[in-house]
């Protein structure tokens, strides 16, 4: 694969996927399997056998939990250029949560049995996919810490760009798919309190909203605000 590669050159955005050997890039660009869903559908659900790992292209797929009363909780939003789906593949267990995809979204799915085949040849590269695990359990407890310690502006300016930012990738999104009830959701936060943050934001020249989406207009004044220098 190079650089001259569609798929590939989109994927490198990824600092995760540009970390690997080429080995294992080549081989998951190789087995990599294009998927299109509409709005409303679910890619999963928890309990699902696991059926490899995805990487986002376009849209966004919401990671969410629902209880036996079917409230639902938005746990995250994966943007692109992101993979997701490793820990069922790392423990060999089933889909922690469902996957849906609320806006048109564009998907490559890299089959477990691919996977599978890959490291079975290559034992020494499963330590990128521990890596890819590690790197989000230190994003939740950096998530924990910021709804223990920090205010509403703090944390919804942090939150803005963790996920615009695949919580530290070095390729940042513009654009959050996230309405405001979904955004307070992941941050325990009403969608009253959301509103007027983002509304301040907004008269300020930082974000600028839009049906089911918020647009990043100035990320270094929401890292500011994120440290509490807003």
């Amino acid at each position: 694969m190079t650089d001259h590669d569609p798929l590939y050159s989109l994927l490198m955005r990824n600092s995760w996927f540009a970390s690997t050997p080429d080995t294992l890039r080549a081989h998951l660009c190789q087995t990599a399997q294009r998927l299109e869903l509409k709005a409303g559908s679910r890619l999963f659900a928890r309990g699902d056998v696991n059926d490899g790992m995805y990487c986002v292209l376009d849209g966004a797929v919401s990671i969410v939990a629902v209880n036996p009363a079917g409230k639902e909780v938005l746990l995250d939003a994966i943007a692109p250029v992101n993979w997701f789906g490793e820990i069922a593949l790392l423990d060999g267990g089933c889909r922690t949560h469902d996957a849906d995809i609320r806006v048109a979204s564009q998907l490559v799915r890299v089959p477990r049995e691919a996977l599978e085949s890959y490291f079975a040849q290559h034992p020494g590269d499963w330590r990128h996919i521990g890596c890819l695990v590690a790197r989000k359990i230190r994003a939740v407890f950096t998530g924990l810490e910021d709804l223990a310690l920090l205010p509403a502006d703090a944390r919804v300016a942090r939150r803005l760009l963790a996920i615009a930012s695949d919580y530290g990738d070095v390729q940042r999104q513009r654009c959050v798919n996230l309405n405001q009830e979904q955004l307070g959701a992941m941050l325990a936060l009403s969608r009253q309190t959301v509103s007027e943050v983002l509304g301040r934001f907004e008269a300020r020249g930082w974000v600028s909203r839009r049906y089911g989406e918020i647009e990043l207009l100035d990320s270094r004044a929401l890292k500011q605000a994120g440290e509490g220098r807003g």
